[in-house]
This record gives C-alpha cells, sequence and structure tokens, in this order.
C-alpha cells in the first residue's frame, strides 16, 4: 500500500497497486468530488454485440450539449473541473483548471485537449509535469439514480492515451471506496483502438477482481476515426453497455457471487483525458501531440 504526495488542493487516500489498470479520482479539499480509484477489467473480457433495447417515454433529466462560443469554459453549473496529478495511478498529467484543457469549440462540442508541455511549472508525483489536460464532474451539481446515461464521444489517438467516461457513488465522502460504487460506462487505452471497455466495481469485486467486458469495432476499425455513443442502461439490480446502440455486457447482482451490490443508488458523471499510466502505459515515439477528446453532448434521461 502506498500512500500519495498531494500537490495543489488534491487530497487522496491511499491506493494500492494493480497489474494491469487501475482508474483514479481526485478529491479536492474544496469539493464534494473523488477518491483515487483502481480499476481493472479481467483479461480477455468480451462479449457479442445485440441490439439494445428500445427506449420507452423518457424525461431528459440532465443535458449538456456543450454549444457556446469557441474557447468558452465549461458550464459551471453542471461541471467542476478537478485539478492536481495522480500518484495512485501514475498518470503523468496535470490537470488544469479553466480553460486551458477543456472548452467548447463553437461548433457544440466540449474538446478536452492533453497536450505535452507545462507552462504553469506544475509538479507532478515524478518531479515537473510532462503534460497537461482535463478532468470534469458533476459532484454536488447533479447526481441520478437510474436512468440511461449517454454520451456521443470520438476519443485521441495514440499510445498512453486514457479517456473515460464514468460515474462514482455520491455517498463517496461517507462510505469511501470502493462501498461507494464506480460505473465505467468508457474506457479506453491507445494500445487497443478499436476496443472500449465497461466495469463495474463495488466492495470485494474492485482492481483486478472488478466485473466487466470489452467491445470491439468491426474490420480493424479505430474509435478515434469518427465519433460513437457510449451507453448505460441502468435500472434497479440491473446495468446494461452499449456502443452506438449494440449491446455487449448486462450486469445484476447474480454476477457478483453473493458480494454486496453498490448501485441501487445517485451516482454522479466524470469525463476525463489521462496520459499514460499502469493500465496504458507511457507514451512513446509514436505519440503525437496535442491529442483530443471531443464530446458532442452527455445525457441522463429517465424513463416515465
Amino acid at each position: 500500500m502506498t500512500v500519495p504526495h498531494p500537490h495543489e488542493a488534491v487530497l487522496a487516500p491511499p491506493a494500492r497497486p494493480r497489474s494491469r489498470r487501475r482508474r483514479t479520482a481526485l478529491y479536492a479539499a474544496s469539493l464534494l468530488c473523488c477518491s483515487a480509484l483502481l480499476a481493472t477489467l479481467p483479461g480477455g473480457a468480451s462479449a457479442a454485440p445485440a441490439d439494445a433495447p428500445a427506449p420507452g417515454a423518457a424525461a431528459v433529466s440532465f443535458a449538456d450539449e456543450f454549444d457556446g462560443p469557441a474557447g468558452s469554459a465549461v458550464d459551471g453549473s453542471k461541471w467542476q473541473l478537478e485539478t492536481g496529478d495522480n500518484v495512485n495511478n501514475h498518470e503523468r498529467q496535470f490537470y488544469t483548471g479553466g480553460n486551458s484543457n477543456a472548452a467548447l469549440d463553437g461548433q457544440g462540442n466540449l474538446v478536452i485537449t492533453a497536450r505535452k508541455e507545462n507552462p504553469g511549472n506544475y509538479q507532478c508525483w515524478y518531479g515537473t509535469c510532462e503534460y497537461t489536460s482535463a478532468r470534469l464532474n458533476t459532484a454536488g451539481k447533479f447526481t441520478a439514480a437510474y436512468g440511461h446515461v449517454e454520451a456521443r464521444m470520438k476519443v485521441p489517438r495514440g499510445q498512453g492515451m486514457w479517456p473515460a467516461f464514468w460515474m462514482l457513488g455520491d455517498d463517496f465522502g461517507n462510505v469511501g471506496w470502493p462501498q461507494s460504487g464506480e460505473i465505467d460506462v468508457m474506457e479506453n487505452v491507445g494500445f487497443e483502438p478499436g476496443t472500449v471497455h465497461g466495469t463495474l466495481h463495488g466492495p470485494g469485486y474492485s482492481g483486478s477482481e472488478g466485473i466487466g467486458a470489452g467491445y470491439t469495432l468491426p474490420d480493424g476499425a479505430a474509435f478515434a476515426d469518427d465519433f460513437h455513443t457510449f451507453a448505460v442502461d441502468w435500472a434497479p439490480d440491473s446495468i446494461t453497455w452499449s456502443v452506438d446502440g449494440n449491446v455487449f455486457q448486462r450486469r445484476t447482482p447474480a454476477d457478483l457471487g453473493g458480494k454486496e451490490w453498490v448501485f441501487n443508488k445517485p451516482f454522479f458523471l466524470i469525463l476525463n483525458l489521462a496520459v499514460g499510466g499502469y493500465w496504458p502505459g507511457d507514451p512513446d515515439d509514436s505519440t503525437t501531440f496535442p491529442q483530443q477528446l471531443v464530446v458532442d453532448y452527455v445525457r441522463v434521461t429517465t424513463n416515465d
């Protein structure tokens, strides 16, 4: 077990090393925010796609279409930006605030940009930071329990890139992680350009014991080539993942082998683009910068 050395206003609890990957959240002292999180998908997990269930009448409970002038910061009534580095995952980036690495493009998209730079002389766990990027969450601004959670995005390309769209239990501050639960709607690592992963983490099934599966595009296509829609349909005792409407896994308490299902409660949303870390590995000479996670929209709907 290692104890992180926080920078800026970031606080993070101890985290344990993992063999393939870990998902770590920064916990800003002045915010309702996150924790050090760990996430590992079982090796070789996959599932055959199927048609997604037809949605019923739905009411939008959260939507951000990212409309606004080019260069504008995200809507502060919906999102907050976390700042700092991430020793727990051994990621290489420093997450910045404002619109430095997360801004609207004037064409209805949010662009989260990872750059090989350090204009602020930011200090990371390994010394002077080599990269900057951004991470946003809705903690304290929006939470949901159940519904259709969806984002349309175009992921970056290259070794060491690690974009993610995920959710964290809103009771983290009271119960800690993994008791809070974590729902990874979509994660991608650069060395798997055609595959994304969806995973659950909770008490007794976190880290390398996470419950999940992967979805791979046909014909060798890469997710960085175009926009794709990543979603979960979330109901009491059931979570179903899809890509572009193709269902690739469904999880219920029966999948947990008697362990506690911690997903019947509110969660908040997180978007981020990490650089490097235990799971994706660091960028190499083949990686070009800047790299961008382009988000067309994020929507949460609930069935009436």
